[in-house]
């Protein structure tokens, strides 16, 4: 049940009243501080302000209190030195959550371990360090990370300061005011050439489309195992030219780690707090962690996630928030008002369609987060899959009951997909980037989401393309179909690491797909759309050479059934690429181990070989419609004109050429008719 105001969060505020005297109580419902907005300029570029009192031990006796000052930076040099304090803004230990005073003071209690942070109120911004990373935070590890972590985790930050004060200038979007935020997933750079992917394609991107009233929020897996890569993963991001936020992910963990508390402890010395929020206008931004590493034989109780078993030796993670995250977020909701939208950020979806009956790759609490918003405007947005999944309220697949005892979603649910794609897998494309289609079919890219009035507009960007680039169409014939099962059962039973046997098939048996022959349309052939951010509120028309448009039928209905998988179900634009990836074949005697065939995940190499299917193929979607095509269609060239209607009624439209023959035409020159001996 949802308290609108916690009796830990009232407890606190009458200490903190009986403390200082003037603090301000912990109240649901506080406004945002009145912030005129600020002349754009520069990057504000500062730090939090950590006092420290000389001679100050980490021992303590009894309680201890962190106080500080939420105040204004007039000069922008993250100094209090005179400053005025904001009164009204939301600080939290990522416990409790108090509001500061008139003065702007605060006070919290202190527990080991924890991050004190301040929650940007509308109209405001929190400074940024020299590559654009969000500085709102001060982590209290007093002997930094207990176990030696092979990346570091936090470093020993000495006593208790005797102050800890955050600095905040006008400007960003104010309640009310319009604002573009940019959300993406699963960066996740397992090297440094998957960086320089990540660099010239969703990072050029970025940098041409600039926001700084929102700027990026990415969804987790920043990095890929190599928390190494940290530093010059945020000098690449940098080129945003936004202030970045993050979530992290289960490839920001520290593997080594034995203990659920310090498993993101690099990742939070070298990017942010797991657990944070933040307003934008008049939407109200919840970054939470719901990756547990290494989950536990407790968490397998009832038996539903044997994955836990045994951490000591095949340590895993699961998809879970937490009595104390969900403890903040009911003190953090009880400041928000009712009528704000909340978007509520994770790695691992709530739920997803890619991993509907998965209790690992779900989020096993969500019923109690779902407990919480309930009444509210909400979004939740996440990564992980891979894929895109744009999912509105009511819609609902089987898995998810029983993996997580949800029946319907209550509010919209947004898989944001991946700038990475596929991993960074597949055939490079022209401009030397693999083209890594997703699982389900979708090209890399990432969203934007406009925000005005507590309602939010969500736009899918491809990368490298323009805004309209939002479809793929092609044809599935009864031809392609037994190409497509002939190549995936065969990549199904090969032998791992095998990169030297040839397929049985590969795309020249496939011969021309935009051909259909008579018999194919009598056995079923559809065009088919694979609309990347597709939803149940999304229409598709298809008119053939001119004629009536006519609706065209969606793949999955979320209505409670489970994914429909297969040829039958596929987007052959995606996976005749994704089944013949010529890739494999890079060889060379530059005795460069690293030039033959290549390397994707954590140093797994394919190749050098016969070109070979991929790891993933789009046999499901959420997302994909399809027309089937008339029997009586004439012989020849015909044109059919796909129309996409969105879920803000905004329209993009591709015309597809495909023929109809008696047979298919022979698809090499044809040299008998030269078999006089003239030709040369």
């Amino acid at each position: 049940m949802r308290s609108r105001t916690s009796p830990r969060t009232l407890a606190w505020s009458a200490a903190l009243l009986v403390g200082a005297g003037a603090l301000v109580a912990a109240v649901p419902a506080v406004s945002s501080p009145e912030a005129p907005a600020e002349p754009a300029g520069a990057a504000y570029v500062a730090d939090v302000e950590v006092l420290r009192e000389a001679g100050a031990t980490t021992s303590s006796t009894g309680e201890q209190v962190l106080r500080g000052t939420v105040f204004e930076d007039g000069d922008r040099d993250g100094r209090s030195d005179g400053e005025t304090g904001v009164p009204g803004v939301a600080v939290s230990n990522g416990r409790d959550v108090v509001v500061t005073d008139e003065r702007g003071r605060y006070e919290l209690p202190v527990f080991e371990g924890m991050t004190a942070f301040v929650t940007q109120p509308a109209g405001w911004q929190v400074p940024v360090d020299e590559d654009g990373v969000a500085r709102f935070h001060y982590t209290h590890l007093p002997n930094g990370t207990p176990q030696d972590l092979r990346f570091g985790g936090l470093e020993p930050t000495g006593p208790l300061p005797s102050a800890v004060n955050f600095p905040l200038v006008r400007g960003g979007a104010a309640e009310g005011e319009a604002a573009r935020c940019t959300v993406t997933a699963d960066f996740q750079t397992y090297s440094g050439r998957e960086l320089g992917f990540a660099r010239d394609g969703l990072m050029a991107d970025l940098a041409r489309s600039s926001n700084t009233e929102c700027g990026a929020l990415l969804l987790g897996d920043v990095a890929g195992d190599d928390l190494g890569l940290y530093p010059r993963i945020k000098e690449v991001l940098s080129l945003a030219g936004v202030p970045l936020r993050f979530v992290p992910g289960n490839h920001d963990l520290d593997l080594d780690s034995t203990d659920p508390e310090h498993s993101m402890d690099t990742f939070r010395q070298h990017v942010g707090p797991e657990t944070y929020s933040y307003d934008v206008g008049d939407t109200h931004f919840v970054a939470l962690n719901n990756v547990k590493y290494p989950c536990t034989p407790e968490d397998n109780a009832d038996g539903a996630r044997p994955h836990c078993d045994d951490p000591e030796n095949s340590p895993r993670y699961n998809g879970e928030l937490g009595e104390r995250q969900l403890e903040w977020l009911e003190n953090d909701l009880a400041l928000v008002p009712e009528d704000k939208l909340v978007v509520v950020a994770t790695h691992i979806p709530l739920v997803s369609f890619a991993d509907a009956a998965s209790t690992q790759h779900s989020t096993r609490d969500v019923q109690k987060l779902y407990e919480l918003l309930e009444g509210r405007k909400a979004l939740s947005m996440s990564g992980h899959t891979h894929s895109t999944e744009r999912m509105v309220a009511g819609d609902s697949y089987a898995g998810w009951q029983e993996a997580v005892g949800v029946s319907e979603l209550p509010f919209p649910n947004i898989v944001a997909g991946a700038p990475s794609g596929d991993w960074y897998s597949g055939d490079l494309d022209v401009d030397g980037r693999p083209m890594a289609l997703q699982r389900d079919g979708a090209r890399p890219g990432y969203l934007t989401l406009d925000l005005q009035g507590g309602e939010f507009r969500d736009t899918w960007r491809t990368i490298g393309e323009s805004d309209d680039e939002q479809l793929a169409v092609a044809v599935n014939s009864p031809r392609w179909r037994e190409w497509f099962d002939t190549l995936n059962t065969w990549a199904d039973e090969r032998d791992a690491g095998d990169h030297r046997t040839p397929p049985p098939v590969n795309v020249n048996d496939l011969g021309d797909p935009g051909v259909v022959t008579r018999d194919d349309l009598a056995n079923r052939t559809w065009l088919t759309a694979n609309v990347w951010y597709g939803s149940s509120d999304t229409t598709v028309e298809v008119s053939v050479d001119g004629g009536e448009p006519v609706v065209a039928e969606r793949t999955q209905q979320a209505d409670g059934e489970a994914p429909r998988v297969g040829a039958e179900w596929a987007d052959p634009a995606a996976a005749t690429r994704q089944l013949q990836v010529a890739r494999h074949a890079f060889e060379s005697t530059s005795g460069d181990e690293y030039a033959q065939g290549f390397e994707l995940y954590a140093g797994n190499t394919y190749g050098p070989g016969p070109a070979q299917p991929g790891n993933n193929v789009a046999d499901r979607t959420t997302h994909l419609w399809r027309y089937q095509l008339p029997a009586d269609l004439a012989l020849g060239v015909h044109s059919a004109e796909v129309t996409v209607t969105d879920h803000l009624g905004r329209t993009y439209s591709e015309t597809h050429t495909f023929e109809v023959r008696e047979e298919v035409p022979q698809q090499g020159f044809r040299t008998e008719l030269f078999s006089d001996g003239d030709e040369d």
